[in-house]
C-alpha cells in the first residue's frame, strides 16, 4: 500500500516530540516494536517511573521516531511499549547501549513475566486526525491468523482501518504487519474518550470485521485497552 506524501509518524505514534517520516524514507523503514510485559502490582508506580526516564533518554536519539509506555486500563501493572526506529541497525544500537541495559536491570526484579517484543512494518499507516487529549484511549490489538489466511486478513484489517479513521472520536487507526510473521497484526488505535471507543466497537463495519475474521484467527483476539504513562 502506498503511504500517504508525508506520514506524520510523531503524531501516528502519539508524541509531539516525534520527527516525521517522508514515504521515500519507509521503502526500508521505519522499524516498530511493540513490547508487553507485566510486573508485580505493586511495583507498578516503580516501573511507570521508570519507564518514564528511559523514554525521555530514548528520544534524545536522532534515529529514534517514537517512545511511547503505556499502562493497561484498570489493570496499570501491565505494560506495552511502542517504539518505532529509523532502522533496524539503529534499533540494535539502541538495545547495546549501555542505557537500555541499565533500563533492563532496573526493571528486571519487577517482571512476574517476560518480555514479548514484536518488530514490525508499517501496512496501513494514515496521517492523524488530532492530537491526544486527557481522556484519550489507546488501544493495542493482537491478531493471529493461519499463514494460508493471511492475504484475507490483509484485507480486513485494512479495510477495517480506513472505515475506522471515518468514525467520530477517532484519532489515529493504524496496522503493523509483524516482519517474522506476516500472518499477525497489530492494530493501533487512538480514539477522544472511552465513549467515542465504545461507539466504535458497535459500528456496522467493526461487527462485520469481526464476524469475517472469527473463522480465519489461529488466536483469540486479543484487544487491550491503554493509557500513556506520564
Amino acid at each position: 500500500m502506498r503511504l500517504s506524501t508525508l506520514i506524520c509518524l510523531a503524531t501516528a505514534l502519539v508524541l509531539a516530540t516525534m520527527r516525521p517520516i517522508h514515504a521515500e524514507d519507509t521503502v526500508s523503514g521505519p522499524l516498530y516494536i511493540v513490547t508487553y510485559f507485566d510486573v508485580a502490582p505493586t511495583a507498578a508506580q516503580q516501573t511507570a517511573s521508570l519507564a518514564r526516564e528511559y523514554a525521555e533518554a530514548i528520544r534524545k536519539d536522532d534515529a529514534n521516531v517514537g517512545f511511547q509506555v503505556f499502562e493497561e486500563i484498570g489493570r496499570p501493572n501491565r505494560h506495552a511499549i511502542l517504539e518505532a526506529w529509523r532502522d533496524k541497525k539503529a534499533y540494535e544500537a539502541n538495545s547495546e547501549a549501555a542505557g537500555a541495559a541499565a533500563y533492563r536491570d532496573k526493571l528486571q526484579p519487577l517482571l512476574i513475566s517476560g518480555t514479548g517484543a514484536r518488530f514490525l512494518g508499517g501496512l496501513s499507516v494514515a496521517a492523524p486526525a488530532a492530537r491526544p487529549g486527557p481522556e484519550t484511549v489507546y488501544v493495542l490489538t493482537h491478531v493471529d491468523v493461519p499463514p494460508q489466511q493471511k492475504e484475507q486478513a490483509i484485507e480486513l484489517v485494512k479495510a477495517l482501518a480506513a472505515a475506522g479513521r471515518k468514525d467520530d472520536g477517532n484519532l489515529w487507526f493504524d496496522v503493523l504487519q509483524q516482519n517474522d510473521r506476516p500472518n499477525h497484526f497489530t492494530l493501533f488505535e487512538g480514539w477522544r474518550d472511552r465513549k467515542a471507543f465504545d461507539a466504535s466497537i458497535m459500528a456496522a463495519h467493526t461487527k462485520e470485521f469481526r464476524q469475517k475474521l472469527n473463522p480465519l484467527e489461529g488466536a483469540l483476539y486479543d484487544e487491550r485497552l491503554y493509557e500513556v504513562v506520564r
